[in-house]
């Protein structure tokens, strides 16, 4: 999602903004294209879903931050294939001024055939300018954890909630979409982890420092202090020696945060080709799946002839353990795993050496990526928080999910049978749910979102809720 970054810098000042936010990594074709371009079923499936519950003709559907174009070509796709929700929908997408994606001109014109469609510029912020009457389903992926990471933390987090009943209809969907965080009450849970792989102790030490003094994240308590001990004893995060096991004590959500952050790293540093390949992330090839349920495929690649830094040894290794396949090369999974690993701490190496090729792949992903916290809210927390501050937008109308299945996990097989290789992964997941925007009036809409929420919530959430809900405040 690409809406918040150039409104950030300006609503944070300018030294700020450069700091935490690269409009042009972000904004750059290949990411768009290609890197953020993917899960199209999963982006859609809640706008479609909500789209069901409308129950006039030519219902009005905003997407923010559209990136690729996937969602918009998956509900293209549902649409053009069952005419009963279509109706003449009408499609606005917003996306923030400069942010051009080849991909989603052509899921646009995809699009067309069922409904209309059209693209405004602005920002996520500024949605009520953008949007002169009320909608009725407004879909985003990433929105969230953008807005706290760029956008003024929590408090730009609640304003945000706030915004979402003042420009959907009464009755309208929230489609929400993000990263999943962790089972538990609280992000500032401690809990003690051990590393050994040398790669990631690699990255923590080159990682963590970074995002703790940088980023934008909860966790500056007391109790929230990162504790790392190699051979007993207490060693500082940016000290670590990567040929020793360390025991790390820090709350979960920073564990979830430097997992997820690792993931996105590795990802980027493969799609860069500097680790001698070059992926085939299109059509059936990237989806090559051998079990898809235990995340277990074949990878599908190219030789990079460029990647002149790694030492030899790994340049001859892919090649020795993949196979030729229709002109380009196949491997298994697991044995790439293995294999990059292995290569990524030869490149972590080169980072920290100064090599200038691997230092530029560095720095590109630290500016896109390494700033961001994705995991800052549970589900308890996320929901209450939507109750809450939504109650006090002042339209007498509450975004709750109003039914059972309106919250909803989608594991990420791929990469929890990667993390298996650490002796405490924490699940890897997106998390959706779907907000109605109920009015107060509906008893029977109220008494059904509030037995929804009753599975997913603790007692102390749900009593806030129902304050929230009768007194129309958060006080």
């Amino acid at each position: 999602m690409h809406l918040l970054e150039e409104k950030a810098a300006v609503a944070t000042g300018p030294a700020a903004g450069l700091r935490n936010f690269a409009q042009e990594h972000k904004s750059d074709a290949g990411y768009l294209d290609v890197a953020a371009n993917g899960r199209g079923e999963e982006k859609g499936l809640l706008m479609l879903r909500a789209l069901r519950r409308v129950p006039h003709a030519g219902p009005r559907v905003v997407e923010v931050g559209p990136g690729g174009g996937a969602a918009v070509a998956y509900l293209a796709a549902q649409l053009g294939g069952d005419t009963a929700p279509a109706r003449g929908v009408r499609l606005t997408l917003i996306e923030a001024p400069g942010v051009v994606s080849r991909s989603l001109q052509a899921a646009m014109q995809q699009f067309a055939r069922v409904g209309d469609c059209e693209l405004r510029h602005g920002f996520a912020q500024d949605i009520a300018a953008l949007l002169p009457e009320p909608v009725d389903v407004i879909s985003a992926s990433a929105l969230m954890h953008e807005v706290y990471s760029y956008g003024g933390g929590y408090s730009g987090l609640h304003t945000m909630i706030r915004t979402l009943p003042r420009v959907l209809a009464p009755g309208g969907c929230f489609a929400y979409r993000d990263v999943y965080a962790v089972d538990g009450p609280t992000l500032h849970e401690r809990v003690t982890q051990s590393y050994h792989s040398r790669a990631w102790l690699l990255f923590l030490r080159l990682f963590t420092p970074q995002y703790l003094a940088e980023g934008t994240h909860p966790y500056h308590h007391a109790e929230d202090e990162l504790v790392a001990r190699q051979n007993s004893r207490i060693v500082d995060v940016a000290a670590l020696d990567p040929d020793t096991s360390a025991v790390i004590s820090a709350p979960i959500g920073l564990f979830r945060e430097i997992q997820r952050h690792f993931i996105t790293f590795r990802d980027h540093v493969w799609r860069s080709g500097a680790l001698g390949v070059v992926p085939e992330l299109d059509g059936d090839l990237a989806a090559d799946w051998i079990d898809f349920r235990g995340g277990h495929k074949r990878v599908h690649f190219r030789l990079d002839a460029d990647a002149a830094w790694l030492p030899r040894p790994h340049r001859m290794m892919l090649p020795a353990m993949s196979e030729p396949y229709a002109g380009h090369r196949t491997i298994d999974s697991d044995i790439f795993d293995m294999v990059t690993d292995v290569a990524l701490l030869a490149f972590l190496n080169a980072v920290e050496s100064g090599d200038s090729t691997c230092r530029q792949v560095w720095e590109t992903w630290l500016l896109r990526e390494g700033r961001e916290t994705y995991a800052y809210l549970t589900l308890d927390q996320l929901l209450t928080a939507f109750v809450e501050h939504s109650a006090a937008a002042g339209t007498d109308t509450v975004l709750l999910p109003v039914q059972a299945g309106d919250i909803d996990r989608v594991n990420r097989h791929y990469y929890n049978r990667f993390l298996k290789q650490l002796p405490n992964p924490l699940r890897d997941a997106k998390q959706l749910v779907l907000f109605a925007n109920v009015p107060r009036a509906d008893v029977a809409g109220m008494r059904a979102a509030l037995d929804a929420l009753a599975a997913r919530c603790g007692k102390p959430s749900l009593a806030r809720m129902y304050r929230a809900i009768t007194k129309g405040d958060n006080s």
